[in-house]
């Protein structure tokens, strides 16, 4: 689909109610304080381990870091693999879902150079 076939498609299903606007479950899938910024660090490293994203990602306290990475796992962006060492050993990192929004990222980083000094 083209940047033309989609503000027609939007704009149609918008201004007749139609449908679903195909932007707003990917809002509501990523809103949240700390989803985008987890998605971004792991773009930028991948895997990471709890201790490393929280420690990137300050002043998130370890329940809101827990919840945003399991609602990133439920929604298939993220994986966390668990291995069984002792000291307990845990890493995330993208899924082929969440590495589709390196694009994204790389869209949201031209307009912020382009508009945010």
């Amino acid at each position: 689909m083209t940047y033309e076939e989609f503000k027609e498609k939007v704009g149609s299903v918008i201004l007749t109610g139609e449908g679903n606007c195909p932007v707003t479950p990917v809002v509501r899938m990523l809103q949240g304080k700390w989803k985008l910024q987890i998605l971004y660090e792991l773009c930028i490293k991948s895997p990471m381990r709890f201790g490393e994203l929280k420690k990137m990602l300050q002043p998130i306290t370890n329940t809101a870091l827990t919840n945003a990475l399991k609602e990133l796992e439920n929604d298939e962006l993220v994986r966390r693999i668990q291995y069984n060492e002792m000291p307990l050993r845990v890493e995330y990192s993208l899924t082929e879902k969440g590495r589709d929004l390196l694009p994204v990222f790389y869209a949201i980083s031209q307009w912020g150079m382009k508009y945010i000094p």
